[in-house]
């Protein structure tokens, strides 16, 4: 073998180990990326499954105008509880609106996220997140109760509500109502319906 042929096989021989490596390191960041974004997407153990899905900015701002609506003329600051709360948004548009917020979410990555998106806004002091079970928190101390859900999961959560929640606290549920109660006041919107419950005053229906 000349010393052209060495140059050539040793150029595909330096070829190949850098292809090796590139595809390895390809492969290292699309896994990375794929458990990055896993929490984001999957959804977490729950007693019901409650995939992640963004809240559209009208469905924020349709959920805001319902909770100020029906804010009490007490000079209090009201406390507000949203039962999944995702990455936050609904949680965090409300404290900007003066509400008391915590967010509650099973999912550990979306908790971070809230957590950090509060803090860049200065919004720690009035919305708070916590990794927890919404069917093993207590709702007694909240003014208001916004979930956004699934239809299958209303009619226990309507039974876990009407349990724990104060007489006058408002409920406002995001694109699927509560079965058997008649809403006080509503938003018509499609899927970012919003309807407002106050079972003190909201008769159940068949």
């Amino acid at each position: 073998m000349n010393i052209n042929d060495e140059t050539i096989a040793t150029e595909s021989r330096e070829r190949k180990t850098l292809g090796l490596v590139a595809i390895g390191v390809t492969g290292a960041v699309a896994i990375g990326l794929s458990i990055a974004s896993a929490p984001f997407v999957t959804p977490a153990l729950r007693r019901f499954c409650l995939p992640y899905v963004p809240a559209t900015s009208r469905q924020v701002d349709n959920v805001v105008k319902m909770c100020k609506h029906h804010q009490s003329r007490s000079k209090n600051v009201e406390k507000l509880i949203d039962l999944g709360s995702g990455d936050g948004r609904i949680v965090i548009a409300a404290a900007k609106n003066g509400f008391a917020c915590t967010g509650v979410e099973l999912n550990l990555w979306l908790v971070l996220y809230s957590k950090i998106a509060a803090g860049l806004l200065g919004l720690r002091r009035n919305a708070t997140f916590q990794r927890l079970d919404l069917w093993k928190t207590d709702l007694s101390e909240y003014d208001k109760i916004v979930i956004f859900g699934v239809a299958e999961m209303m009619p226990t959560l309507r039974d876990k509500l009407l349990k724990e929640m104060k007489k006058e606290s408002k409920v406002i549920a995001c694109r699927f109502p509560i079965p058997k109660w008649k809403p006080i006041d509503m938003i018509d919107q499609g899927i970012d319906s919003v309807w407002v419950y106050s079972p003190q005053h909201s008769p159940s229906v068949k």
